[in-house]
């Protein structure tokens, strides 16, 4: 691993202006670009750790906060650590603005995003890799398949919800997809069945999506972030040594 240096900027998209962290390896060079797109609780010190790991392999990282129009990050007054069991009323506020991010705002937001790494000269040219926890999961698969020309890895963790009944399923929008994907689920998630993996998977089999799914034993929904209840530091390593295995073999470290 080497020296990362990170730095707050502001990217322009159609809406307005969404905050973001940068963390590149500390040597001013252009390094192959990778999106972290964040779990409900949003961009703050523990997703900004996530980044320095993923970059001090050879990775320029760029977090964008993905509820920027509800302001500057943080959003939340968030409990340390994280539990929502003795706080629930805090998803009462993130929700709605999970919900305002559907696939046509995520393709406007992502096309943004992409520009401005595509424009850095701390990004070498080529396509980029996604990671997501939680909702960003999704967020992963909404990118990939609006832009499948410019996303050739996606990695989804403790990623829930991707198979519901109704139209707007993220298993039927998985056609246009053309990166490799990994899904590291946790165990006895509720929004993550087995039914659910199963059928997701033969959704991405019939697009003819390359893809791994892997359920994380013992893991509970959260597993990967550092200041939650649901903290796991074996899970969460192994989602370092499967997350950086994907991007190593799409877009290669440099």
């Amino acid at each position: 691993m080497t020296a990362v240096h990170g730095v707050s900027v502001d990217i322009q998209t159609p809406d307005g202006v969404a905050d973001a962290y940068v963390a590149h390896p500390d040597d001013g060079a252009a390094h192959p670009g990778v999106i972290v797109y964040q779990d409900a609780f949003g961009l703050r010190p523990a997703l900004r750790a996530v980044a320095d790991r993923i970059a001090s392999h050879g990775y320029t990282v760029l977090v964008p906060n993905a509820f920027y129009r509800a302001g500057h990050a943080p959003l939340f007054d968030l409990p340390d650590p994280i539990d929502l069991k003795s706080r629930p009323e805090i998803f009462e506020k993130i929700r709605p603005q999970m919900q305002a991010l559907t696939p046509e705002v995520v393709k406007s937001d992502s096309a943004a995003y992409l520009d401005w790494m595509a424009a850095s000269e701390l990004v070498s040219d080529g396509p980029v890799g996604l990671t997501g926890y939680c909702m960003g999961g999704r967020l992963v698969l909404f990118t990939a398949a609006a832009h499948p020309e410019r996303v050739a890895a996606g990695g989804c963790f403790h990623t829930g919800g991707l198979v519901t009944d109704g139209p707007d399923s993220t298993h039927l929008m998985v056609e246009p997809i053309t990166a490799e994907l990994f899904f590291g689920y946790a165990d006895n998630d509720q929004g993550a069945t087995p039914e659910q993996i199963e059928t997701f998977g033969k959704a991405l089999d019939a697009a003819g999506v390359t893809h791994t799914s892997e359920v994380y034993e013992g893991s509970i929904h959260g597993y990967t972030q550092a200041d939650t209840e649901a903290y796991s530091a074996d899970a969460a390593e192994r989602h370092y040594r499967d997350l950086l295995a994907l991007l190593d073999r799409t877009l290669g470290s440099k």
